[in-house]
C-alpha cells in the first residue's frame, strides 16, 4: 500500500511541476538556477506524508524529468495527442493527471483525482492573477466556457458523475464547484455542498472545516458532539433535524442505528478562501492523515509532554477511512445523550438551541397533495448570520407543487426519497440559444423550457425568479430536501391556484396583459382553489 500511495504522489506531483512550469515559466532567477526544477524539488520536500528516503527518491525523479525535457524528450508522456501539453493549458493538463489516476488502485482514484483537480483550480485562479499573458488565456477559457455553456441545456440539475466520492463503511459525496457547471451558477461562487452517508453502527471521524454549515438530517438517527475551545457538548439528531455548525467546530457523528443508514446533506460557506474549504482531521492517522503528522515529531512530542515514539504510534494507527465500525458497546456509550435538548453553551455567550426539527412542528401549508414544513432565522436564529432557510416538501404521489417562483432566494434541492420530474423556465439558456443562432439581431424575450428526471441523490438549482414545477411519480412520494440561500425578505410567488399573481391585479390589467376579455382570464387563472400542491397530470407521466 504504502509503494501505491508513494507512485500516486510521485504521479501528482509530476503533474503539478509540469502544471507550475508552463503556467509560470517566466520567473526572474539566477543564471545558473533551474526555477522548474527547484519547484518540483520543493513540492517534494513539502509533502510530510513521506520518509526521507522517499523524498530522494521523489527529488531524483525530479531531476531525471528536468533533464528529459531539456533534451526534448516528451515521448513518456502517455496519452498525449501531438502539440497537447503546449501552451499550458490547464484543462488538458488536468485530463492528463485524470487519466494517471485512473491507473491507481480503486481505493487511491478519489483522492488522486481530488488532488488533480485541486491543483488546477489553485493554478489557474493564480494565472487569473497575471496580467498580460494570464489576461489572454482568460479570454480563451472565458470564450471556451461560454461556448461549453451554449452545448449545456441543463446547468441547474446535478447528478452522481457531479460528485466526487470517498467510501469506507459510508460515502462521502463532495459536489463539484457550482459556478463550474456553468457561469450562470456564479452566483453560488461561495457555496459548497456534501453529504454524508454512514452505514449502522459506524462513527464519523472528527474533523474541523474552514466553512461555516448548515446540516439537514435527511433520514436515520444518532448522535452529533461538537467541541470548542476544549468543552464538548453532544446531543442526539433524527431525521428532519437542521443544525447549525460554526467554522472551526471540530465535529464527530455516530449512527446509533443498527439497521438504517443515517444520511445527511450538509450546506457549507467558506470563510478562508472564496469557493475552497478543508476538513482538518486530527484524532485520526494514516487515513484519512492527521495534520499532527505535519509537525516534526521533536516539536509535536514537545509540545504534548510525551515520548516521540509514543505519540508516532497514536497518530499512525487510524487507517480505515473517514467513517469506520463502531462496536454496540462504543455506539451505547456516546449515544447516552439527551434527545432534542442542549447542554448551556459553555464558551462565552448565551446562544440559543443548535438544532431545529422540521417534521415535528405544524407545516406551514399542508392539504391532501402534499406539505411544506421550512425554518428561517425568525424561528431559529443560528440561521441569521449565513442567510439561509431549510425546508422539506413532501409532495403525494401523483401530485405537483408549483409553478410558483422566489423573489430573492436561490433554491438549492436534494431528492430525499422518491422519483418525479421538474420542470423550470429559464431565460438565461434561451437567450444563449438566441445569440448563437441570431448574431447580430434583435430578439426579443423567450424562456427555455428546462425538464429533468428527479431520483434520490439528484440536486437541482432553481435561480431567482426562475418559476418551477415539481412533480412526483405514481409510485410513491416525492420528498426534496431545500437550502435557501439570501433568505431574508424573500417571498414565494405562486403562479397558480388560491393567492396567484394574476388573481389579484385588476379587470383592465387582466385585459391590457391578455389582449382578451377579463372573463375569460378568471376562468383560466380562477378556476383552481388550492394553495401550493395541486393534483398532479391525469394518468401521470412517465419521463425519460
Amino acid at each position: 500500500m504504502m509503494v501505491i500511495n508513494t507512485k500516486l504522489s510521485f504521479a501528482f506531483l509530476l503533474f503539478s511541476f509540469f502544471f507550475l512550469s508552463v503556467t509560470f515559466s517566466p520567473v526572474v532567477v539566477a543564471a545558473d538556477e533551474d526555477p522548474e526544477l527547484q519547484r518540483c524539488k520543493s513540492l517534494c520536500r513539502a509533502q510530510q506524508q513521506f520518509s526521507h528516503r522517499q523524498r530522494q527518491e521523489c527529488e531524483q525523479k525530479c531531476e531525471d524529468y528536468s533533464r528529459q525535457k531539456q533534451h526534448g524528450g516528451d515521448g513518456e508522456r502517455e496519452g498525449e495527442g501531438e502539440g497537447e501539453g503546449e501552451g499550458g493549458e490547464p484543462e488538458k493538463q488536468l485530463r492528463q493527471c485524470q487519466k494517471q489516476c485512473d491507473r491507481q488502485q480503486e481505493q487511491q482514484k478519489d483522492q488522486c483525482r481530488r488532488q488533480c483537480q485541486e491543483t488546477y483550480e489553485r493554478q489557474r485562479g493564480e494565472e487569473e492573477g497575471q496580467g498580460g499573458r494570464g489576461e489572454k488565456k482568460d479570454n480563451q477559457q472565458h470564450q471556451q466556457g461560454e461556448e461549453e455553456e451554449q452545448q449545456e441545456q441543463n446547468p441547474y440539475v446535478f447528478q452522481d458523475e457531479h460528485f466526487i466520492t470517498s467510501q469506507s463503511e459510508g460515502r462521502v459525496k463532495i459536489l463539484q464547484k457550482f459556478h463550474q457547471r456553468s457561469r450562470l451558477l456564479r452566483g453560488l461562487e461561495n457555496y459548497r455542498f456534501l453529504s454524508i452517508e454512514a452505514n449502522p453502527h459506524t462513527f464519523v471521524l472528527p474533523a474541523h472545516l474552514d466553512a461555516e454549515a448548515v446540516l439537514y438530517v435527511a433520514s436515520g438517527r444518532g448522535t452529533i458532539s461538537l467541541v470548542r475551545e476544549g468543552k464538548r457538548e453532544s446531543f442526539n439528531i433524527k431525521q428532519g433535524d437542521v443544525v447549525r455548525i460554526r467554522a472551526g467546530t471540530t465535529l464527530y457523528i455516530i449512527n446509533s442505528d443498527k439497521n438504517k443508514k443515517l444520511r445527511i446533506a450538509k450546506l457549507l460557506q467558506p470563510v478562508s478562501l472564496p469557493d475552497e474549504f478543508q476538513a482538518y482531521y486530527g484524532s485520526t492517522g494514516e487515513k484519512p492523515p492527521s495534520f499532527y503528522r505535519a509537525f516534526s515529531p521533536e516539536l509535536l512530542s514537545t509540545a504534548l509532554k510525551a515520548d516521540q515514539g509514543r505519540v508516532q504510534r497514536v497518530i499512525s494507527q487510524q487507517n480505515k477511512g473517514v467513517i469506520v465500525k463502531a462496536s454496540e458497546q462504543q455506539i451505547r456509550a456516546l449515544s447516552q445523550r439527551e434527545e432534542g435538548t442542549m447542554f448551556p453553551f459553555p464558551f462565552g455567550t448565551s446562544e440559543s438551541k443548535r438544532v431545529f426539527n422540521l417534521l415535528s412542528r405544524e407545516p406551514s401549508i399542508s392539504n391532501r397533495y402534499g406539505r411544506l414544513h421550512e425554518v428561517d432565522a425568525n424561528e431559529f436564529p443560528q440561521l441569521q448570520d449565513i442567510d439561509v432557510a431549510v425546508s422539506y416538501s413532501n409532495i403525494t404521489k401523483g401530485s405537483m407543487q408549483g409553478p410558483l417562483f422566489n423573489s430573492r432566494s436561490t433554491k438549492i434541492a436534494v431528492v430525499v426519497n422518491g422519483e418525479g420530474y421538474m420542470e423550470m423556465a429559464c431565460p438565461h439558456v434561451a437567450q444563449q440559444q438566441q445569440q448563437q443562432g441570431q448574431q447580430g439581431q434583435g430578439t426579443i424575450q423567450q424562456y427555455q423550457r428546462i425538464s429533468s428526471p428527479l431520483k434520490r441523490g439528484m440536486l437541482f438549482v432553481v435561480p431567482t425568479g426562475h418559476p418551477i414545477i415539481i412533480v412526483a411519480g405514481n409510485d410513491r412520494n416525492l420528498e426534496i430536501a431545500c437550502f435557501d440561500i439570501n433568505a431574508k425578505n424573500n417571498r414565494r410567488e405562486a403562479l397558480a391556484g388560491d393567492k396567484n399573481t394574476v388573481n389579484a391585479m385588476e379587470k383592465e390589467a387582466k385585459e391590457l396583459s391578455f389582449g382578451i376579455p377579463a372573463r375569460e382570464v378568471d376562468e383560466v387563472f380562477g378556476k383552481q382553489n388550492e394553495r401550493f400542491f395541486f393534483p398532479g397530470p391525469r394518468g401521470g407521466r412517465a419521463y425519460a
